[in-house]
């Protein structure tokens, strides 16, 4: 029988890991012709996650509990459980359960068709108004600058190849965008449309710094746009106060220097400091992403693995 390996990350989620376990036995008792394996990924919770998934582990041979030594942040423990997986097929579970679970049989289905990659898509997701815009103004602009394709509302819900897995973990790089990177890797990819409810047990980690930084990972990761734009937007600056000196003399020859005031000048020199501050900026953040890959740290820590008496 070929297995399927379901990856739970999680970070303070005692309310919900029971609840997500029995979810994915559900559903998973209704596709018999499969074996299975239950990855959970404790990203160094503070409440009882440790103890739930040590239970969990003691009463199905099938789980593995995979503890990391601290938090290292939503995409390095999905990670470090894609990378202990070992089914021909991968599923990304939330154990916060806002994802449907009965979109399973349909992943499943998908991929028994030759689709290497299905990603889940979110057509109606139940979460705060200034959320939603930002995700899908995020997804626009990176459809834009990026030379990879990613639906806008793209989910790490879905299901990978084993193939796809493995190209995945293949690559060096530290600074990862997990999305980003499924894309990148091509492959055959169906995509599949839901509806994300929100959360019935718990409060989320994610707060809104999270996804900005998650969508910097994106932006920094897989364009030089944004440096692209400086060099265009400097040399036409350059252009423009080349033709303003130009200007400025003419008008000084014909009316006599009529152009005073310290208003112009201070104006002047704040926007074009703004623009260089901007550039620096940007060049900077580059620099960053340059350093974190040179350091070559790993992206996690595993404290301990339990569990899974078959690997």
């Amino acid at each position: 029988m070929k297995k399927i390996s379901f990856v739970i990350p999680c970070f303070n989620e005692e309310l919900n890991l029971e609840n997500a376990y029995k979810t994915l036995l559900r559903v998973t008792k209704q596709i018999p012709k499969y074996s299975y394996e239950f990855v959970f990924v404790d990203n160094g919770s503070s409440d009882n996650s440790r103890d739930i998934i040590s239970k969990i582990v003691r009463k199905d041979r099938r789980v593995t509990g995979i503890f990391l030594s601290r938090n290292f942040g939503a995409e390095a423990s999905a990670q470090a459980g894609y990378d202990q997986a070992t089914g021909e097929a991968i599923i990304g579970f939330a154990a916060d359960l806002q994802d449907p679970p009965d979109l399973i049989k349909e992943f499943i289905k998908r991929w028994e068709k030759g689709y290497q990659v299905v990603v889940g898509v979110y057509k109606k997701i139940d979460d705060y108004f200034i959320t939603i815009f930002f995700r899908k103004l995020f997804y626009k602009i990176f459809k834009l600058i990026s030379n990879i394709e990613i639906p806008v509302n793209a989910s790490g819900y879905g299901l990978m190849d084993k193939k796809v897995q493995q190209a995945i973990k293949s690559l060096p790089e530290k600074y990862r965008f997990f999305r980003g990177l499924r894309a990148w890797v091509g492959f055959d990819t169906a995509y599949v449309l839901y509806d994300r409810p929100k959360r019935k047990k718990g409060k989320s980690s994610y707060n809104i710094l999270d996804y900005f930084k998650h969508a910097e990972r994106g932006v920094f990761g897989f364009s030089y746009l944004l440096l692209d734009l400086m060099a265009y937007f400097g040399f036409i600056l350059v252009i423009l106060s080349f033709l303003f000196i130009i200007l400025y003399i003419l008008i000084s020859i014909i009316y006599g220097n009529p152009i005073k005031g310290a208003v112009t000048i201070l104006v002047s020199i704040v926007f074009f400091g703004g623009i260089q501050l901007l550039a620096i900026s940007i060049i900077g953040k580059y620099i960053q992403v340059i350093v974190e890959e040179t350091k070559a740290r790993p992206t996690y820590i595993i404290d301990k693995i339990i569990g899974n008496k078959n690997k």
